[in-house]
């Protein structure tokens, strides 16, 4: 018997390698019908709106888990810095099981993911502030944009790996330090 939680792994799945897919494409990679997939999700939304907030909890617990807040709060540039490392690397990691919830638009619309995200948007950008005031990153960008710039990073990494540009190994190391040195010479 397939479980609820067995239909969210194959949805997850799916949703990353063509994140327009059907409740039949996803029934079909769930190896379920589409009547045993709406016994389990009603809609298309239902579905998505409870895999992103796995995808929030998930985010949630690498922020908590990096010790983001700690990290912050100690005006420590290694301890910033080394935060900064494992969150990407979790980021990463992260992106690869809940990639198409980087851009998916009714995740990015649905009013209470949408707070949730806001609030931990809130928990990086005072981490990126704590960074510049510890002279780990650029002091002349708002903080804000430097978390925008994160996620952007995230969201090349997810289609790089999408259409193969790069291997999954590389991306730690190339997210980390184009985050943190750009694209300089």
């Amino acid at each position: 018997m397939t479980t609820r939680d067995d239909v969210l792994a194959a949805a997850q799945r799916h949703l990353n390698v063509d994140a327009r897919a059907s409740m039949a494409d996803l029934a079909g990679a769930a190896g379920i019908s589409r009547a045993t997939l709406h016994r389990h999700f009603a809609s298309r939304e239902e579905l998505l709106h409870e895999l992103g907030t796995r995808s929030i909890d998930r985010w949630e617990a690498s922020l908590d888990a990096a010790d983001a807040r700690g990290a912050a709060a100690s005006e420590d540039a290694v301890r910033i810095r080394a935060c900064l490392d494992d969150l990407v690397a979790r980021y990463l990691a992260d992106s690869d099981d809940f990639g198409f919830a980087l851009t998916d638009t009714y995740l990015l619309s649905a009013a209470d993911l949408v707070e949730r995200s806001d609030a931990l948007v809130e928990r990086e950008v005072a981490l990126c502030a704590a960074a510049q005031a510890a002279g780990v990153l650029r002091a002349d960008l708002p903080a804000r944009w430097i978390s925008h710039a994160l996620y952007g990073l995230l969201v090349a990494a997810r289609d790089a790996l999408r259409v193969g540009d790069l291997p999954r190994r590389d991306l730690d190391a190339l997210v980390l330090s184009t985050f943190l040195t750009g694209a300089q010479r």
